[in-house]
């Protein structure tokens, strides 16, 4: 059976070990409906350990079913739930992260709802029992947006009608989650995590691997030791040592 969710153990300062749950891809991709085995095994590792649980999703939805039961699973377990979305959180996967006693979002990541989708065939009779099917089914995801939001229904209902996308921010605003996962501040955090977005680290790699191309005689300092004009005036000496003045 392949699974869509992985669970991984985490050092955390606290309290030794921190269990993480990925969800990942389609949800239920393969079976779900009908499968006694799926739940069960997936219920069985959720409560294989005891102590706090952080799920990450970054999945783009798939069966309701499936994401009514994890909901379910998650809003249940005795210990406290923290859901971060690093990706994406779309249609089903978007009801599983309202299960999160906290919901955190990345600042790139986003989230969207919209109305369950269904395949039917028949005459009438079957069309309109697919339809009462899909508006039993949309009254039952409101009501995980309610719970976590405070919002109305009318309005939660017109924004799965619209295929409401929300950001970070717009998430926050509206309850859908509770937090901006914010980037490192310290300097050793920073560093641990590669200078990420740093425009003047970047510039430094890529001037230390022309370098390496064109050896010159000039120290290479650290990224915090490399100002705007220092950079310059290496560039200028791989210029020159590339195309010499005549």
């Amino acid at each position: 059976m392949e699974r869509f969710w992985n669970w991984t153990k985490t050092a955390a300062v606290d309290s030794g070990e921190q269990r993480t749950l990925h969800l990942e891809g389609i949800i239920a991709e393969q079976t779900w409906l009908d499968d006694d085995i799926t739940p069960a095994l997936f219920k069985e590792e959720l409560y294989a350990e005891d102590g706090p649980v952080t799920v990450v999703i970054n999945s783009v939805g798939g069966d309701c079913v499936a994401a009514a039961q994890i909901y379910n699973m998650l809003a249940e377990y005795p210990h406290p739930v923290t859901v971060k979305i690093d990706g994406i959180a779309a249609s089903a996967a978007s009801v599983i992260a309202m299960a999160g006693n906290t919901v955190l979002m990345s600042p790139v990541a986003c989230m969207m709802i919209h109305n369950p989708a269904t395949v039917a065939m028949g005459d009438h009779t079957d069309m309109e029992k697919a339809i009462q099917m899909l508006d039993a089914v949309k009254d039952s995801i409101v009501n995980a947006y309610v719970l976590k939001t405070g919002l109305a229904r009318d309005q939660i209902s017109a924004m799965m009608d619209a295929e409401t996308w929300m950001d970070a921010t717009k998430a926050v605003e509206l309850g859908f989650a509770d937090g901006v996962v914010q980037p490192p501040t310290d300097a050793t955090a920073t560093q641990k995590a590669g200078l990420l977005f740093s425009r003047k680290a970047a510039d430094l790699v890529l001037v230390n691997k022309l370098e390496q191309l064109c050896p010159i005689a000039t120290a290479i300092p650290s990224a915090d030791e490399v100002d705007a004009a220092a950079l310059y005036d290496r560039l200028e000496k791989l210029r020159q040592s590339i195309s010499p003045e005549q």
